[in-house]
């Protein structure tokens, strides 16, 4: 089999495209020769392929008269992604990379458009698992509309770490109008969720092998601008949005209360959560408020809209089991509290250590 393909540039001059001939990663293959750009061809180009590859440069060229015309605020995020495993029911590494930068967009009223994508590999690492993971980027950043147009590629010798970490960036724009923030939330707004929370932790720590459950939970990770934006088209009066991953509602919440200088109410019997989630985090010792979701809005509305905001969230199919799960107050500034299904109620404090490491 000929190791090379040609690819016609946009210039229209042939470029031969190269193939990786072995079944594992070598530290060749992030040497800067031969081997590193066959690799970076076969399964970074192959995937992601796009007018904005051809001509490969060190960076990603973007027009500026087209982010104007789609709002007047630039949003930039970046994050890291090392879970553990890599592959996992409802998704993988890859799926995560997209959907976590493509949400922390989102929640600032950004339209997202643009990531890079750089992935440190082990030395050992089967080439065919880092084509599934690019393989599932492409797919994910084609369903959420995002474009992946630049990267990077570094190979590690074996324990220096785990398989396959990745790091992603993301550029958006901001609608013109929208101004959210975790600053702006008022005594009596409503505090809402798109459905069900703990899915993601509880699917990573049950595919880790400590648990065998016999109903499997899958993760909820998923790119939720298009939910994001309806929202924000039906409430534009909409005070703040998170996407609640590490240390889950609970941290979000603390984090309103501390910014806002507020309290906040929830309640228990209003919080939903997975039977099987519940029962989970029972048998461990968990709470499921800190348990990290992928797939997972905290909104903060004004409690006029909180009807409409409700309904719009519960008409997308990301948000069928969404729930008015709370007030904000003023009665203890920068407390978090939950009334329990027992009638009492108890402090919602900011989880201290990590309930579940290498959880995204």
């Amino acid at each position: 089999m000929s190791s090379v393909v040609e690819l016609a540039t946009k210039n229209g001059k042939p470029r031969h495209r190269g193939k990786v001939k072995v079944p594992h990663v070598t530290l060749a293959h992030g040497g800067g020769g031969k081997a590193m750009h066959d690799l970076i061809d076969d399964i970074f180009v192959e995937m992601f392929d796009s007018e904005g590859q051809a001509p490969l440069e060190d960076q990603a060229r973007l027009g500026i008269s087209s982010l104007a015309a789609l709002g007047d605020r630039l949003a930039f995020t970046t994050d890291s992604y090392v879970v553990k495993p890599l592959d996992f029911p409802g998704g993988n590494i890859g799926k995560l990379a997209i959907c976590g930068t493509v949400n922390d967009l989102a929640v600032g009223g950004a339209i997202p458009l643009y990531l890079s994508c750089s992935v440190i590999i082990e030395e050992g690492l089967p080439v065919d698992t880092l084509r599934m993971v690019a393989r599932t980027m492409a797919e994910t950043a084609r369903d959420a509309g995002v474009k992946v147009v630049t990267g990077d590629t570094k190979v590690v010798e074996r324990g220096a770490c785990d398989k396959l970490f990745i790091n992603t960036a993301g550029v958006g724009v901001i609608r013109e109008g929208v101004d959210l923030g975790v600053d702006k939330c008022q005594p009596g707004d409503a505090i809402l969720v798109n459905g069900l929370l703990g899915d993601h932790g509880a699917a990573i720590l049950n595919a880790r092998g400590d648990m065998q459950l016999s109903t499997p939970i899958e993760s909820d990770c998923a790119s939720l601008h298009g939910l994001i934006d309806a929202l924000l088209s039906a409430v534009p009066r909409t005070r703040f949005l998170r996407d609640a991953t590490r240390g889950g509602l609970a941290t979000v919440l603390n984090e309103i209360a501390e910014a806002s200088q507020v309290g906040i109410e929830i309640y228990e019997d209003r919080t939903p959560i997975r039977s099987e989630v519940k029962g989970f985090c029972e048998i461990l010792g968990l709470d499921p408020l800190y348990l990290a979701n992928e797939g997972k809005i905290v909104c903060v509305v004004p409690a006029e809209d909180a009807e409409t905001a409700l309904a719009t969230l519960k008409s997308h199919p990301l948000g069928k089991e969404a729930a008015k799960i709370g007030e904000v107050n003023d009665h203890r500034a920068g407390r978090v509290v939950m009334q329990t299904v027992f009638g009492g109620r108890r402090i919602v404090d900011m989880l201290v250590g990590e309930q579940l490491p290498r959880i995204c």
